[in-house]
């Protein structure tokens, strides 16, 4: 049946970005040596669901909105955790998000917006490194790395030069 294999190769992507929300729901009462497979395991979904949807030429409109979301539950599930914790500041945890918050209003703008409303928004290569840093940072804090500032830092440069470079695609987008 290769009609039924080729379902199944469309699901599983999807069932792997879905994976992600039960991870962040495991990672708040997670010790720190589950937390540390929680993240990997967040990660390695992450990579993989993309590469065998694109492998497969099995990508879905579906697969590219449940994707990024499931990314930025994990990640705010585990950055509100340390927040409450007391691991993680306030201000840092906004640094963490920071372009997580500026594509969400984005978002919400440019669904306003009569000229932006077609504009179809698609993962970019500099976002996927800010998810890649969050990711490093929430290990190297779950570790016990200090200072953790440098890798604070990363996130937020990479979050500006990624909030930059999805305004800049909107931007040309809405101009054609």
């Amino acid at each position: 049946m290769p009609g039924h294999s080729r379902a199944e190769l469309r699901r599983l992507p999807n069932v792997l970005s879905l994976s992600r929300v039960l991870l962040a729901v495991l990672f708040v009462p997670a010790g720190r040596a589950a937390r540390i497979a929680l993240i990997c395991l967040a990660g390695a979904t992450d990579f993989l669901d993309g590469w065998l949807a694109r492998r497969t030429n099995t990508t879905t409109r579906w697969g590219a909105l449940v994707d990024p979301i499931a990314d930025r539950l994990f990640v705010l599930a585990a950055i509100v955790t340390y927040v409450l914790n007391g691991e993680l500041s306030v201000v840092e945890s906004l640094l963490l998000l920071s372009r997580d918050l500026a594509t969400a209003l984005g978002f919400v703008v440019a669904r306003m917006v009569p000229k932006l409303r077609a504009v179809e928004f698609k993962a970019r290569f500099p976002g996927k490194i800010v998810t890649v840093l969050q990711l490093v940072t929430l290990l190297a804090l779950v570790v016990g790395v200090q200072p953790l500032t440098p890798f604070i830092a990363a996130v937020a440069l990479a979050s500006v030069l990624a909030i930059a470079d999805y305004a800049h695609a909107v931007w040309r987008e809405r101009a054609r």
